[in-house]
């Protein structure tokens, strides 16, 4: 379930921009997300923080791939005339797979992104 729903947030992310999809998605998927049970890899009251870091980067990495990756756009707004566009999304994949390497690690270990809200909570 975790997975379809960071799938479909994905593919939301090539389509509308940040505001519309936590507008969209946070009041429908938190109530799904904070029934699941990940058992002792999650603990129950800091499933929701999780979820939500998990989305943060999940969007960072749509943002940055085709075919409408907002951030690809400012780059090339920001770029001199002799870039291509075709060049940005060439020298995006190695953004793209550091982006997708973060997002295994804190789904396979929620502590790299739970440890600054257990400090400010507690």
């Amino acid at each position: 379930m975790l997975f379809l729903i960071l799938g479909i947030v994905f593919f939301l992310g090539f389509f509308f921009d940040w505001i519309e999809i936590t507008l969209i998605v946070l009041p429908v998927f938190s109530p799904i997300i904070e029934l699941l049970d990940f058992g002792v890899h999650v603990d129950k009251h800091e499933i929701v923080f999780w979820f939500a870091i998990l989305l943060a980067v999940n969007l960072q990495t749509s943002f940055l791939t085709p075919p409408f990756g907002f951030a690809l756009f400012y780059l090339k707004a920001v770029a001199p005339p002799s870039i291509k566009i075709q060049a940005i999304y060439r020298g995006i994949i190695p953004f793209v797979m550091l982006q997708l390497i973060g997002l295994g690690l804190v789904l396979a270990f929620p502590e790299l992104a739970l440890w600054l809200p257990r400090v400010l909570l507690d």
